[in-house]
């Protein structure tokens, strides 16, 4: 299991140093993403990819909930007021929440990939003021570790918080 640490650099160049220091310390390159303001040149620094950008995964997950809920009240209705020449048995109620699942995911994550990342609204300012957002994901055992680096060797980051982060190896 992994965390994702948040930083708040003020430029690119202060970016790219952190990110070198981060290496240095056996932090592989594809763990780290960087967020800046639109039309910002990250290169050769990762920008954060789509997943990070969006609330695909936040809405898929909330479309499968949903849809397997609402699934079995539809196959729930359709056994307790069956229709006209069918008698459909107890099975319905879990049918529907299989095929309902699996659309409420679909269509959740649909609406999701249209809006920004909730969880990176509080940095909106921030990146509109020409500040970095730098996401890192590291072990459990090294978010001191980390965090104590970033913050020693390079005062100007702001470290703003952690998110629990299911990465696999």
């Amino acid at each position: 299991m992994r965390r994702r640490l948040y930083f708040l650099l003020p430029s690119v160049e202060s970016a790219k140093r952190t990110a070198d220091d981060l290496l240095l310390a056996r932090v592989e390159d594809r763990r780290m993403r960087f967020l800046a303001r639109r039309g910002t040149e990250l290169d050769p620094l990762h920008e954060a990819g789509y997943l990070d950008k969006t609330d695909v995964i936040h809405g898929a997950a909330v479309g499968l909930v949903l849809g397997g809920i609402i699934g079995a009240l539809v196959g729930a209705l359709v056994v307790a007021y069956p229709p006209e020449g069918m008698s459909p048995k107890l099975v319905a109620v879990l049918i529907g929440m299989l095929a309902g699942a699996p659309l409420g995911a679909w269509m959740a994550s649909m609406v999701g990939a249209a809006v920004p990342n909730s969880r990176l609204k509080e940095f909106h300012a921030d990146l509109e003021a020409g500040r970095v957002l730098m996401m890192v994901d590291v072990p459990f055992r090294r978010v001191a570790e980390i965090t104590e680096l970033v913050v020693s060797r390079h005062p100007e980051a702001v470290p703003r918080g952690e998110a629990m982060r299911y990465v696999f190896p």
